[in-house]
């Protein structure tokens, strides 16, 4: 049994609800193993969904057969970013998993996905019927993705993108769709080089493979002001590898000692490369965790932009470390940024 909700075209808000649903299952959870086991899937619709909207409106969630258990209720941000938080921290919340239930904020890779029938918007798609035209440009971090199924001829656009969407994810996995697919369209028509879809996931292990270790990117630009800028950014950034990373904590360090471009020299220099060794290790010990995603220098100053769980409490600490800076006033500034929208520029 699969069950596939249309995102909703309402505004997002805050997340809300999360404790409330898992209290409201609690007490509706033998009613539901009843419908479930009767196979009233709209019955179970007409419940679970205003329960999952009542945490936040624009997620979209979906029962499928489990891993583990008999079935498991997803419960996704479908891509959206800003609300990929929400999702994990609902799934965080949920109770054991039993041999009935269990609960994930996002789809997962099937092995078997070419078996798999999706029902979309009352179309029947089968997996092993669609086919893809793949692109990789050399030094790309992504795979393009054309999507061609016979059944996309008599879909309209919309339908055809939410199915490719969804096919993509089953069968790739949705996290690994965020961090390795760029650019999805659908078409009509089978592309020339198509190749069956069960081919997308050795597309992207042999990508993947170039990236297991560390490592960071080195960037020069402009500021608004036409300045000289320099940065530094992990490589690949991405906020799927860090789901519950919500909270930006920058760390603005003047500096002194620096060329006519604006730039650090010398003993600031030295001082900038000292904080950011010891920034790393107590990101390192902060229970939760932190990620020192990207710093930019530029016009007499660094900024560390770090991306933490709020309950980690990573600020306090860092608070505290930033008072060791004696190269001018340092700023500590605390934010709420689920998408990473303040460092946007450095996302691969």
């Amino acid at each position: 049994m699969r069950l596939f909700g249309r995102k909703s075209e309402s505004d997002a808000g805050p997340a809300e609800g999360i404790g409330e649903f898992w209290a409201w299952w609690t007490e509706a959870r033998p009613e539901l193993d009843a419908m479930a086991a009767a196979g009233e899937t709209d019955r179970l619709a007409e419940s679970i969904g205003p329960a999952v909207r009542a945490v936040h409106p624009s997620l979209v969630w979906e029962i499928a057969a489990g891993l583990n258990a008999v079935r498991a209720l997803v419960v996704t941000a479908a891509g959206d970013p800003e609300l990929r938080a929400v999702a994990h921290r609902w799934a965080a919340a949920a109770p054991a998993a039993d041999a009935l239930w269990e609960f994930h904020p996002s789809r997962w890779a099937s092995p078997n996905a070419t078996d798999l029938t999706l029902d979309v918007d009352g179309y029947e798609l089968t997996l092993k019927e669609l086919t893809l035209g793949l692109r990789a440009p050399h030094g790309s971090l992504r795979v393009d993705v054309i999507a061609y199924h016979p059944s996309f001829t008599i879909m309209d656009d919309d339908t055809r993108t939410d199915a490719a969407l969804l096919a993509l994810d089953w069968i790739l996995g949705e996290d690994d769709v965020a961090r390795w697919v760029g650019d999805i369209s659908v078409s009509a028509f089978e592309p020339i080089d198509a190749v069956s879809a069960v081919h997308l996931p050795g597309v992207v292990a042999d990508l993947a493979s170039g990236y297991r270790d560390e490592q960071w990117a080195l960037l020069e630009g402009e500021t608004a002001t036409g300045a000289r800028l320099s940065a530094t950014a992990r490589h690949p950034l991405r906020p799927v590898d860090y789901p519950l990373f919500d909270q930006h904590i920058t760390l603005t360090l003047p500096y002194t000692h620096r060329d006519a471009d604006g730039l650090p020299i010398g003993p600031s220099l030295e001082a900038l490369n000292d904080f950011e060794k010891r920034l790393a290790g107590q990101i390192g010990r902060l229970t939760g965790g932190a990620v020192l995603a990207a710093h930019m220098s530029a016009e007499g100053q660094r900024v560390f932009h770090v991306y933490a769980d709020p309950a980690s409490d990573a600020a306090v600490p860092l608070k505290k470390l930033i008072t060791s800076w004696k190269d001018g006033h340092p700023r500590v500034d605390v934010a709420t940024d689920p998408g990473w929208i303040v460092i946007s520029p450095f996302l691969s």
